[in-house]
């Protein structure tokens, strides 16, 4: 009874603790005593929950959060074997390094049972594990490393780190590593007949099950994952699926970098248009939506902190604030800073997220143009121009140019000193003189007629 309740009781700690501390759920486990493994009597089955965790996705920091997840349930259940369910095509090798530490440093046996393939770093983890199971037609290796358009890495020191990494793994647990070796440097020649494997420059190792099982490179065949939990002397009676949640769901689909970058594209356009252009409301709105979902996925994958919120909201506020208060660009030299800032820093990778951000940003900026020139009468920009003008419609009288009098000859009334009336074509105006003194009485001629100004000379005889 006093095992069950302490069981009971890390259980009920642990949940509360992944509750709470959801940002810090990778530490929670640090907290927790690692589960005393179950005497085996002879001949007997280890009694106890078994946990099945599934990797069954591109290896990338989205899983990884999802396996510590995965570990710390069955750590917090007092499991007695944790099985890694794998069918991978591979992925980043910083993701895959972290989860063979985390395998490496688990207090609970780990078996990995491969349905389909291992892929590439998929492999990686395989090779971490205590045991491998394989299922009949699966296969395991092709780990060399390629880049995002599936070209392979020429860099020496790369291939190198990776090669050693491989090898390691493999030597973990008494394997030759000189395969591992094989399945990642494609210019390495492999001669190892009494393992059936043979390997020339310019191929890469991928085994089979009947082949991996002949190389060392799997412990055991057979069909299911339950079947190779009794073949590793467990028993069946308390198996523990671990799925993914509808919000990790979210997450796989919201932090693959095309739908990241569409939800960064819609999200500068938007706001961007709704303090443009105000008054609509939706783009805004939408606008706000898509940053929200663009920070939700990655703070769900383990990649985004609080602070990445923070960042956003405050760069957002201090746009905002430029628009109203001009700080000669200061506010908003920093409130873009910061919003790139976070952007970046809530994303798994600087580079993927710049890129997605470079690109969302040059076509964000053609809809706000195309947007701000259809609708210009709405633009912010009206509020800071002058547009008023008296018209006879409002009742203003404008001012005529008497053009008419250009040429005309008068006399003057009054001195010119030099502005005074004269009489010209038998009208009283006012006139100016070009900056000359013409007494009163004096014949004169109008110059030019610019508005109301109407310019006159003496005329000499």
């Amino acid at each position: 009874m006093k095992g069950l309740r302490k069981i009971a009781y890390a259980s009920i700690a642990g949940l509360l603790l992944l509750l709470v501390l959801l940002p810090l759920s990778s530490l929670a486990s640090a907290d927790v005593d690692p589960p005393r493994q179950p005497e085996q009597a002879a001949g007997e089955s280890v009694k106890g929950p078994v946990f099945i965790i599934p990797v069954d996705q591109e290896i990338e920091r989205g899983l990884q959060s999802f396996l510590e997840r995965g570990f710390e349930e069955a750590n917090n259940y007092g499991a007695v074997l944790i099985v890694l369910d794998i069918n991978t095509p591979g992925g980043q090798v910083s993701a895959a390094e972290q989860i063979g530490k985390l395998i490496r440093e688990s207090a609970i046996p780990v078996l990995a049972f491969i349905k389909s393939d291992a892929a590439s770093a998929g492999s990686y983890i395989a090779l971490n594990a205590d045991k491998i199971v394989m299922k009949p037609g699966s296969m395991i290796g092709s780990a060399s490393l390629v880049d995002k358009g599936g070209t392979h890495v020429e860099d020496p020191k790369l291939i190198s780190y990776w090669k050693s990494k491989m090898m390691g793994a493999a030597a973990l647990n008494g394997r030759d590593p000189d395969i591992a070796a094989g399945m990642t440097d494609i210019n390495l020649v492999v001669e190892k007949p009494k393992l059936g494997v043979s390997k020339s420059s310019g191929e890469i190792i991928a085994l089979s099950s009947d082949q991996a099982l002949k190389a060392g490179y799997a412990d055991y065949i057979t069909d299911t994952p339950e079947e190779a939990v009794v073949w590793m002397g467990y028993t069946t009676d308390d198996i523990f699926r671990v799925k993914h949640t509808g919000a990790e769901k979210m997450s796989q689909f919201l932090t693959n970098p095309v739908i990241m970058t569409i939800l960064l594209f819609v999200g500068i356009a938007g706001i961007v248009i709704e303090l443009i252009v105000p008054g609509f409301g939706a783009p805004g709105i939408i606008g706000t939506l898509a940053f929200t979902l663009y920070f939700f996925g990655n703070y769900v994958a383990g990649f985004a902190g609080s602070e990445t919120w923070l960042l956003f909201i405050l760069g957002l506020v201090m746009l905002v604030l430029e628009l109203f208060m001009p700080s000669f660009g200061i506010l908003g030299l920093l409130g873009s800073v910061s919003l790139v800032a976070g952007v970046v820093r809530a994303a798994y990778s600087y580079t993927n997220a710049l890129l997605s951000l470079g690109i969302a940003f040059a076509a964000a900026t053609v809809v706000i143009i195309i947007v701000a020139v259809v609708f210009k009468e709405r633009g912010i920009w009206n509020r800071f121009i002058l547009k008023e003008s008296l018209t006879k419609e409002q009742g203003y009288i404008p001012v005529l140019e008497k053009l008419n009098l250009v040429g005309g000859i008068g006399v003057s009334l009054t001195p010119l000193r030099p502005a005074g009336t004269a009489l010209v074509n038998g009208e009283r105006i006012d006139v100016v003189t070009e900056g000359s003194f013409i007494a009163s009485g004096a014949e004169i001629s109008v110059v030019t007629v610019e508005g109301a100004r109407i310019v006159v000379k003496e005329i000499v005889k």
